[in-house]
């Protein structure tokens, strides 16, 4: 993860190519991610300004940055909200 002035400013997450294009395309604002101990150490009390999004492992999988407006907690879910699409190499 990069750290500007103290403060984590990216989260690096996986998605299948449908959520993917989905979100390269404008068409998907929120990601969701089960409210569990793995993703709540990796969520709350962080201040992330970019999410990093690779469609699979490969070292040369798609990839896309984009910007991050914060989550919710709705449910057992967290809601992240995104922002704009920065950049997408496909």
């Amino acid at each position: 993860m990069r750290y500007f002035g103290g403060a984590e400013v990216t989260l690096h997450l996986t998605l299948h190519k449908k959520w993917f294009e989905l979100i390269a395309a404008g068409r998907k604002t929120h990601e969701f991610r089960e409210r569990k101990p793995y993703w709540i150490k990796r969520i709350e009390g962080r201040k992330y300004t970019e999410i990093h999004f690779r469609n699979g492992y490969q070292k040369n999988a798609p990839f896309m940055r984009v910007q991050y407006l914060g989550y919710r907690v709705r449910g057992c879910l967290y809601v992240l909200k995104l922002g704009r699409v920065i950049e997408v190499n496909r």
